[in-house]
C-alpha cells in the first residue's frame, strides 16, 4: 500500500529532477505522476476520431515511488509517513512531529 496518495504535495529526492516540488496527479503500483515533473516529448500520430493533431506533446512520464518524499509545510522538508488510528479512523501522520497530513484532493 503506497502511503503517497493523488493531491500530495511531494519533493523529489534522487534523479535528475532532485530537490523540486510538484502534486501528485496519479499513484499506480510503485510509480507516481506528478505535475510540471520529469517531462518528456511524445510523438503523437493525428486521430480523426478523437480530433487530436498530430506532432511532438509534452506530457509528464511517471516517477518510482522511491525517488519522490511527501513534502512536510510546516518544517518545509521531506518527511516520511506513519499511520494512527485517531477516534477510530485511521489517519496519516509525519514521522517528525506527528502532526496529521492533509486530506488529499
Amino acid at each position: 500500500m503506497a502511503k503517497i496518495k493523488k493531491g500530495d504535495q511531494v519533493i523529489v529526492i534522487a534523479g535528475k529532477e532532485k530537490g523540486k516540488q510538484g502534486i501528485v496527479l496519479s499513484v499506480s503500483e510503485d510509480r507516481v505522476k506528478v505535475e510540471g515533473l520529469n517531462l518528456v516529448k511524445k510523438h503523437q500520430k493525428p486521430n480523426r476520431v478523437t480530433g487530436a493533431e498530430g506532432g511532438i506533446v509534452t506530457q509528464e512520464a511517471t516517477l518510482h515511488i522511491s525517488n519522490v518524499a511527501i513534502f512536510n509545510a510546516t518544517t518545509q522538508k521531506a518527511d516520511r509517513i506513519g499511520y494512527q488510528v485517531i477516534d477510530g479512523a485511521k489517519t496519516r501522520v509525519y514521522k517528525s512531529n506527528g502532526e496529521s497530513v492533509a486530506v488529499a484532493k
